[in-house]
């Protein structure tokens, strides 16, 4: 996708990779931020900042028309604000300050999946999430659907990991028991994948609604945190079976219908050698 004009609500972790992606291909790629400071980050990296707040009537003044947007906004909790504030109403927002008619990309999660008995869930299987970030993410989903229609699709990421992101690390560091079932699974993708795919999913002519996103090699929680602590030097890990854990945290996500829709072969097949590729 060389040339036009790209926006990116949302230049954190996955969002700044994909605007400095399109960047890089050419794109005019404005950036939005809350933040002034922010945004002189952002502009550094050559994007074009444009200062607004998704959460705030009226705060979104002068966006400029695009061929597409991803809207990959995280939830802060200090910003005294709900999720439903930022991922419904801020998209909803959003929608109706862009001029034109954009095509849209949303970043979901397979959160939204309330799934906790190891089984295989895509974009199928029916959603009946169990704790709040997921029934706002789906309706976040439904609201992009009902705006957008064929020109929305809606990516379920698993768990991102990359540089500086590497799950319980200080825990295992510390020798801290993580709060898991080391028999459960774990679906990750790297960021820098992630970022590929959001790039080719929306230069792709025929992109479905929604699409699943890892990198389709589930693993044991035990083995992850093992080779993780192998790798880093940390203590092997250990696992606390009585502490409250997250619900709908043990399924097998399966993102085939992406890589059969949108060919693509990934830098990091599995999250151990993603792991390697980190720690060196």
């Amino acid at each position: 996708m060389s040339g036009g004009t790209r926006l990116v609500v949302g230049c954190g972790y996955l969002g700044l990779r994909v605007a400095k992606l399109w960047r890089r291909a050419g794109a005019r790629v404005v950036a939005v931020s809350r933040s002034a400071e922010r945004a002189n980050i952002l502009a550094a990296e050559g994007l074009e900042p444009l200062v607004g707040d998704v959460t705030s009537p009226g705060g979104l003044g002068g966006l400029p028309a695009v061929d597409t947007l991803f809207w990959a906004v995280g939830f802060d909790r200090a910003s005294g604000t709900s999720p439903r504030d930022v991922h419904v109403d801020g998209l909803g927002r959003l929608l109706d300050a862009l001029p034109g008619t954009p095509r849209v990309l949303l970043s979901s999660s397979t959160g939204v999946w309330g799934a906790d008995d190891g089984g295989v869930v895509n974009e199928t299987t029916p959603a009946h999430p169990v704790r709040e970030a997921g029934r706002v993410l789906l309706e976040s989903e439904a609201l992009l659907q009902a705006r957008t229609g064929s020109r929305g699709t809606a990516l379920r990421f698993a768990g991102l990991y990359g540089p500086g992101r590497l799950p319980r690390l200080d825990d295992l560091a510390a020798g801290r028991p993580i709060a898991a079932d080391p028999d459960s699974w774990l679906n990750l993708v790297h960021v820098d994948d992630a970022a590929r795919i959001v790039v080719a999913v929306a230069a792709a002519p025929h992109a479905r609604r929604l699409y699943v996103v890892s990198d389709g090699m589930p693993v044991r929680r035990r083995d992850w945190y093992a080779h993780l602590a192998a790798r880093t030097g940390s203590p092997p890990p250990t696992f606390d079976l009585s502490a409250e854990r997250i619900r709908g945290a043990d399924k097998r996500v399966d993102p085939s219908l992406l890589y059969r829709d949108i060919p693509l072969a990934l830098t990091y097949r599995d999250s151990f050698q993603g792991i390697d590729a980190i720690v060196g």
